[in-house]
């Protein structure tokens, strides 16, 4: 299995400074662990939870990068037994600190294959079903949710999906200082924070500083899929994404729900609210 690999090489900042990344709250999830929790993976408040380095890092990037208005508030809650072991096991193998320090070999990481990012996966089992139905694509899946990076690699060891890494920290600075130009061959984000009030909308990650950083990462032909259940949200997103002028919407408007992204918990609980979920997938034009 690949370990961690990054060059020497330390990546050269962008133009681009987006405000926000948005790893999708998982907060539902989160709660409910209750007696099953462990107390040895909950430290004290400011305690670190894997003083042995075994687990992701609270603060991987450190002072060292500028402070920005950030779309994402990090949770490390109760972690429960199978996921501290599992993030004690696997993260030295399958688990990235976003520092931004050096250049990420994706294809080290990720045995050649070509590797899609998601930014928010929340718990994980989305993430896992795509990875399963498709093992010739690794999935680079950023976010801060301890609990959830705990339990998505527990899903991937339990069903032997070795196309799956996870990365802890913020996504601007990944993408940013830690790829290369044109090293992906997707992007995915569903179910970001919509920030519904009007003075957190600085907050939403698709924004067009994002949207012109993240395409310089994209390779000719990637795919970039949004899903949201946040009516105005989705209408922002339309209107960012197709005002990009390397990116090209496949559809004329809003997309169908393409049989590849499953149906997850959060997703399911804005359908109850009567929601209506959009999606959006959008194209990296060839220059």
């Amino acid at each position: 299995m690949s370990e961690n690999p990054a060059t020497p090489e330390s990546a050269a900042p962008d133009a681009h400074a987006p405000e926000a990344n948005a790893p999708e709250a998982a907060a539902d999830e989160a709660r409910g662990l209750g007696s099953t929790a462990v107390s040895a993976a909950t430290p004290r408040r400011g305690a670190p939870m894997f003083p042995d380095g075994t687990g992701p890092a609270a603060d991987p990037a450190g002072s060292h990068h500028e402070r920005r208005i950030r779309s994402f508030q990090p949770r490390r809650s109760r972690v429960s037994p199978t996921q501290a072991d599992a993030l004690r096991r696997r993260w030295p193998t399958w688990g990235l600190d976003i520092d931004g320090l050096s250049r990420l070999d994706l294809d080290a990481f990720f045995d050649g294959l070509p590797v899609v990012l998601e930014i928010g996966f929340g718990m994980g089992e989305a993430t896992a079903q795509m990875a399963a139905a498709d093992p010739g694509t690794g999935i680079l899946a950023c976010d801060v949710h301890t609990p959830g990076q705990g339990n998505l690699l527990a899903l991937a060891e339990r069903n032997g999906l070795s196309n799956i890494r996870v990365a802890n920290g913020d996504a601007i600075i990944l993408l940013r200082e830690m790829l290369a130009p044109g090293s992906l061959a997707g992007l995915r984000i569903y179910f970001p924070d919509p920030w519904p009030k009007k003075r957190h909308h600085k907050r939403r990650l698709i924004q067009p500083e994002f949207l012109a950083l993240a395409s310089t990462r994209l390779a000719p032909g990637a795919l970039v899929h949004c899903a949201t259940d946040w009516e105005p949200y989705a209408e922002q997103m339309l209107e960012v994404l197709s005002a990009e002028p390397t990116l090209e919407n496949l559809h004329p408007g809003y997309a169908p729900r393409p049989d590849f992204r499953p149906l997850t918990k959060f997703e399911g609980q804005g359908l109850d609210k009567g929601h209506v979920v959009h999606d959006l997938l959008f194209r990296r034009r060839a220059t």
